[in-house]
């Protein structure tokens, strides 16, 4: 069994337990756009029966997270390349507002904590490891809108963040040289460091611009192969 599936510890009836399982590994790119989902090997994985996998799988097509092909099975749902540079140029606009506000209303103790998440996101780059990178860009962005109190900007964000977050890792994977990250950060974290709102929201705007372009080229590599 799964070790992140642990249905004992739980009240929700198994069919749920499944479906926020197998949705969080969507999510988070444990399942890939594209890969198939086998309801046997599910089953055996998660050491429950085939029918609330069954019933978990189709709660995830109404969600449009899976895809069932007759005849040939259940796949994770894609989205297209027009729906994830829409995605990428909207949230370009907001992170550049963002390091902007960020800039002038980030209290000293919010600094710090940005700072000490950027080292540790330096340590995770320069050992190659995908899910601290992950874990602390979020962090990153995460406090940085946060700072701004802009209530309505956060609530925006967040709903963007959900629909991307299947596709973080994808595109942290894409980076042909992961010290650009370190270099993007850095300059945002400056530009915020040094309260200048046009210069962070420059830094921002660069650094999506940069992962959209990154991000852009992994896909078109993908549909080549």
């Amino acid at each position: 069994m799964d070790d992140d599936f642990n249905p004992v510890e739980s009240y929700k009836p198994l069919r749920d337990l499944v479906f926020d399982y197998t949705k969080e590994a969507i999510m988070s790119g444990k399942y890939k756009p594209g890969e198939r989902l086998m309801e046997v090997q599910l089953a055996s994985k998660l050491g429950v029966s085939r029918t609330p996998v069954r019933e978990a799988l189709r709660k995830l097509e109404m969600e449009g997270l899976v895809v069932m092909v007759p005849r040939k099975g259940v796949y994770v749902s894609d989205l297209s390349q027009k729906d994830i540079m829409d995605d990428f140029e909207v949230r370009t606009v907001l992170e550049g507002l963002a390091a902007s506000l960020a800039a002038e209303r980030m209290s000293d103790e919010e600094l710090r904590s940005l700072s000490d998440v950027m080292e540790n996101f330096k340590v995770y780059v320069d050992n190659g490891d995908i899910k601290g990178i992950m874990d602390t860009d979020t962090q990153f962005h995460n406090l940085i809108f946060q700072s701004t109190r802009n209530d309505r900007l956060i609530q925006v964000y967040s709903n963007l963040q959900e629909q991307l977050k299947r596709f973080r890792m994808m595109y942290l994977e894409a980076y042909s040289r992961p010290s650009k990250l370190i270099l993007e950060h850095g300059s945002v974290l400056e530009a915020i460091k040094r309260r200048a709102p046009g210069a962070a929201r420059r830094a921002a705007e660069k650094h999506m611009e940069s992962t959209r372009e990154d991000f852009l080229k992994s896909l078109n590599k993908t549909d080549t192969r």
